[in-house]
């Protein structure tokens, strides 16, 4: 489960990472825009409740729609976070997504969320989709 955060939409950047990913094997099953509110942002979030960037974190990914995804693939969530790069656009790598697209200093304008564990990408999947809104398909083209 992967979320693109304020900075990357109202930046345009949004394409320009789904293409890593689809580069790399995986396949988008679902997406959608969502306007978060508090209350929603806060329970994403809950695991940082107390946390002295936790207020502005919920306030930041409120200030505009996100566009929410589900990538599907072998190895999936450790790629996605290996493509995003660390959480601090000051310690990720160039060529990573937050290393190319994060704003340095600021640790929560970094373009993007990725679920960090199987547990945490069933959890954030349910909170954003109903079963309903994920397709299964062969990546497959052949006219």
């Amino acid at each position: 489960m992967v979320f693109f955060k304020p900075d990357a939409m109202l930046r345009g950047v949004i394409g320009e990472i789904i293409s890593r990913f689809e580069r790399r094997g995986l396949k988008l099953v679902a997406s959608k825009m969502i306007a978060l509110d508090r209350k929603f942002a806060e329970k994403h979030y809950a695991e940082h409740v107390g946390k002295p960037f936790f207020d502005s974190l919920v306030e930041y990914v409120s200030m505009s729609p996100v566009l929410a995804c589900v990538i599907e693939g072998e190895n999936s969530i450790s790629i996605v976070r290996s493509l995003a790069g660390a959480t601090n656009p000051i310690n990720a790598q160039p060529g990573s997504v937050r290393g190319d697209y994060g704003i340095t200093g600021r640790n929560i304008y970094n373009v993007i969320h990725a679920s960090d564990s199987p547990e945490s990408a069933r959890r954030e999947v349910a909170l954003f989709f109903s079963p309903s809104e994920i397709f299964s398909y062969e990546k497959k083209w052949n006219p």
